[in-house]
Parts: C-alpha cells; sequence; structure tokens
C-alpha cells in the first residue's frame, strides 16, 4: 500500500475549537487513525493510503464548516460525524434512517445500528445500559415506523410504577395524576417526533396507548409493539407476566438500566433475571450499550464512565 501525505490549513476557524478542550476533539480522530493525523501549529498533516486522506480530509473539512456555523464544537459531535462517515455495516444506501413527520432519525453508534437490526429481526428485543445511550428514543422511532408501514395496528408504552425516593401518596392529585411524572418520558419521546395535535389524536383513538405496567396484567397484544421502559425496576414476577402477554404479529422492546435499580432489597429484578433464563431462546435478542453510546450532554459520558470506575474499585475491594 502506498503511503501518502496532505497538510490541511486550520487557521481560518478558531484552531482551539476544532482541537478540543485537551484536545479531545481531535483525540476522537487520532484514535480512530493512530499515528495519521499529526497537528502543527493551524496546519493538520495527514498521513496514509489514498483512501484515508480522502476520508480524514472530507471530516475534516465537514467539523470546519460546523464550527464556522455554529461557533463550536463537541468531542460527541465529531465521535458522530466520525461514525457517520466511516460505517460500514451496510452498502451505501441501505442506512438504516428513520423518517418522522419532525426529524430524521439515524443510529450514532454501532450499538444503536445493531439494536435497530435487532429490533427488526426479532420479536423481543432487551436492551440494557446507561442512561443516555438511546434506548428509549430509538425504541420509539422504531415503533411508529412499524406502525406507519401497517406492520402493527397500535402502540403500547408502558413502565413500571416505582418509587425513587418518593411516596405517590404524598403527591397532589387522582392516582392517574399522581401517576403520569412516571410517564412522562415517553411522552417526551413522542412529542420529539410527531406534532402535538397528532400525538393527542393518535392517544384519544388509542392507537397509542401510555399506561403503568399495572395495567397490563390479563391483557393480549396483538397487532402491537409494545415497549416496556425503566425494565430494570419490573419484578420478576411482574416481567413473566409481561412477556407472556405476546399476542400474533406482535413486537416487544423491553429497555433499562440495571445499574439504576429502584426496588426494595429484598425484590429481585426481572429485567436482571432474564438475561439468564431467557438467553438461548430464538426471537430473544440482546444488546447492551456503554459509555461509548451515550450521546447526551459528553458530562453524562464522564459520569457514566466515573461509577463505572467507582464501582470496579469497589467491587474490587469488596473481594
Amino acid at each position: 500500500m502506498d503511503i501518502a501525505s496532505k497538510k490541511i490549513y486550520i487557521g481560518d476557524i478558531n484552531v482551539l475549537e476544532l482541537l478540543g478542550v485537551q484536545d479531545a476533539n481531535i483525540s476522537v480522530l487520532k484514535k480512530k487513525f493512530p499515528g495519521k493525523i499529526v497537528v502543527r501549529g493551524d496546519e493538520i498533516q495527514i498521513k496514509g493510503s489514498k483512501e484515508e486522506i480522502e476520508l480524514i480530509e472530507k471530516i475534516i473539512l465537514l467539523l470546519k464548516e460546523k464550527i464556522k456555523k455554529e461557533g463550536k464544537l463537541e468531542s460527541q459531535e465529531v465521535e458522530e460525524l466520525l461514525y457517520r462517515e466511516t460505517s460500514k455495516l451496510r452498502p451505501v444506501g441501505e442506512e438504516i434512517v428513520i423518517v418522522t413527520p419532525k426529524r430524521k432519525i439515524y443510529p450514532k453508534t454501532p450499538n444503536q445500528r445493531k439494536y435497530l437490526e435487532l429490533i427488526e429481526k426479532n420479536d423481543i428485543v432487551v436492551a440494557i445500559g446507561p442512561a443516555g445511550t438511546g434506548k428509549t428514543f430509538l425504541a420509539v422511532a422504531a415503533a411508529l415506523k412499524t406502525l406507519r408501514e401497517g406492520k402493527v395496528e397500535r402502540l403500547i408504552l408502558t413502565r413500571p410504577a416505582v418509587e425513587a425516593g418518593e411516596s405517590l401518596g404524598f403527591l397532589p392529585g387522582d392516582f392517574q395524576e399522581k401517576i403520569n411524572p412516571y410517564l412522562t418520558p415517553l411522552y417526551d419521546a413522542l412529542y420529539a417526533m410527531l406534532p402535538p395535535d397528532r400525538v393527542k389524536r393518535l392517544i384519544d383513538t388509542r392507537v397509542i396507548e401510555i399506561a403503568p405496567l399495572a395495567y397490563m396484567r390479563g391483557r393480549t397484544f396483538s397487532d402491537a409493539f409494545v415497549i416496556l421502559d425503566e425494565a430494570q425496576n419490573t419484578k420478576a414476577v411482574q416481567m413473566k407476566m409481561f412477556l407472556t402477554r405476546l399476542g400474533p404479529r406482535s413486537k416487544l422492546v423491553l429497555t433499562g438500566d440495571i445499574t439504576q435499580i429502584d426496588l426494595p432489597y429484598d425484590e429481585n429484578s426481572g429485567l436482571v433475571e432474564i438475561q439468564r433464563v431467557l438467553k438461548d431462546i430464538p426471537g430473544i435478542a440482546f444488546v447492551y450499550f456503554g459509555s461509548e453510546d451515550v450521546i447526551r450532554h459528553k458530562l453524562v459520558k464522564n459520569i457514566v464512565e466515573a461509577y463505572e470506575r467507582y464501582n470496579k474499585t469497589k467491587k474490587d475491594k469488596e473481594t
């Protein structure tokens, strides 16, 4: 392979903004292309094959344009752009893109792409990982896509109503008013993809149902796309109840973070348990997200990683 080199002038923008705090932005590129990127003053020197140089140059130019338009750049945005430009998981023209009335939604990490692919291919998908990895958001997007394509007739979004350090009894209002705060994240995901009047119409006609997990007992999910959010707070007996609601032409997607369980200490999490019980059943798929999949503010990723290090150190000391 012939090795070539090229210099890119970056002095026409804020160089520090491109490099990032402590070179965080450029480090994302260096990690992907080790030994191929060198920064000297207001120039970036690229070494590699012709294809590598063209790809790196394209990414840098796109980042420069973003800084010119918005005046700033974060390492998470570099990672997203890098992934989009280097993704080889699907041929060009076959990328996963979910189009909704308000936005286009596409996977931003390999795990997110895998997640959407598994939802397409399986009747039950279990997504486990930290906050900010897009588990619920992408599940809702996939559900709306499935509904639009006519593969299901309704969407059911549910969560267990578990008290996380707060008592429902002291909240004002009737039971439904007390329970609504637990369901707000599901409404938020819908409003991010659909106009408010359309969300209201779909809920009023019961094409979309948002309800606590307790309301699922005794039902059968037929021609439905069902999402169980915050599944880590589902008791083992509740989990069995929920999974056995599956009916013809339906899909179940379960999302949760097993590091944030709010159940009493004497209660086992159904999400933890099903990893052992259901791991070898065809048609049921598991996908695990990590800190590298966090797509919220970059500090969320740092917080998740900090807790992972802390818990690992704590566990090592206990053993």
